[in-house]
């Protein structure tokens, strides 16, 4: 089935799925099949994401690939959260061994777990990618399904800002400042049309504010994307990050990061305000 209609049928079956909790059932549904890799598409990833061309797939293009089975698992009836306003919360990738432009990845994608979050119910979806039989890639991404829960009780004093569901109550220390990035109001477009991600949050002010945003955001997995390609860590093998905040395009976002022996911590913030922190690992060369 088309993306596009994919996303049409989810949005008709959400209303019907309205403040489902952690402890609905989640159907034991495994989807998935061989994925050829469209070298042009590639190419049009790595640019705006800031990849190299050649050599093995950037650690995230997997998660492109497995999108569009990610939105058909989500927008099937027997899947109990809406998939019109999921917000991806948290992304945990793991690569076992490289994956290059000429295989055809086997790729599969299931719904892990259910579990309460501060501002409503979040899933699990995994996705694994296998080559012969063989375990490639996996990764895990949270989603959040925002409905009242007893943390809506505790509301913010008058004058005080009221935190994104991508926000968390965790303090971070800022990291040290490496490069300051300029993202033009058109980089969803640009990001949509490489990775097939078309979510109207990210197209145009006019469609975000349809969803309750002042203007268009950028794709939480290009600012995931963005950062490892900034990082030039090469046998990279691990990456995860949490969305705190949206960026608003356009927008002038600053790229932080520190790094400990293999392991580096990244964060992505402008001002003191935090839009995605996460963490890379690397086997030694």
């Amino acid at each position: 089935m088309p993306l596009a209609l994919t996303l049409a049928r989810g949005a008709l079956t959400s209303p019907l799925k309205r403040g489902v909790h952690a402890d609905a059932e989640l159907p034991a549904t495994r989807i998935g099949g061989p994925v050829r890799i469209d070298p042009a598409r590639l190419a049009a990833y790595a640019r705006i994401c800031g990849f190299p061309g050649g050599g093995p797939l950037p650690l995230p293009y997997p998660h492109v690939l497995g999108f569009p089975l990610a939105m058909r698992l989500m927008a099937a009836r027997r899947f109990p959260l809406p998939l019109l306003g999921l917000v991806h919360t948290r992304i945990e990738i793991t690569g076992h061994q490289p994956l290059h432009p000429e295989d055809t990845p086997v790729l599969t994608v299931h719904a892990e777990a259910l579990a309460p979050h501060r501002r409503g119910t979040e899933v699990t979806i995994v996705t694994r990618a296998h080559r012969d039989d063989d375990l490639v890639w996996e990764s895990r991404s949270g989603y959040l399904a925002r409905h009242r829960t007893s943390y809506d009780t505790d509301r913010p004093a008058p004058g005080t800002r009221h935190r994104s569901a991508q926000d968390t109550d965790r303090p971070d220390e800022p990291l040290p400042a490496v490069g300051t990035w300029q993202l033009p109001a058109d980089l969803g477009r640009r990001y949509g049309a490489a990775s097939g991600d078309r979510n109207p949050i990210h197209l145009h002010p006019l469609t975000a504010r349809a969803f309750g945003f002042p203007r268009a955001i950028a794709h939480g997995m290009w600012t995931f994307a963005r950062c490892l390609a900034e990082s030039a860590t090469p046998h990279l093998t691990a990456a995860s990050a949490e969305f705190r905040a949206p960026v608003l395009l356009p927008a002038s976002v600053t790229y932080a990061a520190e790094a400990a022996g293999s392991d580096t911590a990244f964060q992505l913030r402008s001002g003191d305000r935090i839009h995605l922190s996460g963490r890379t690992s690397a086997h030694p060369s």
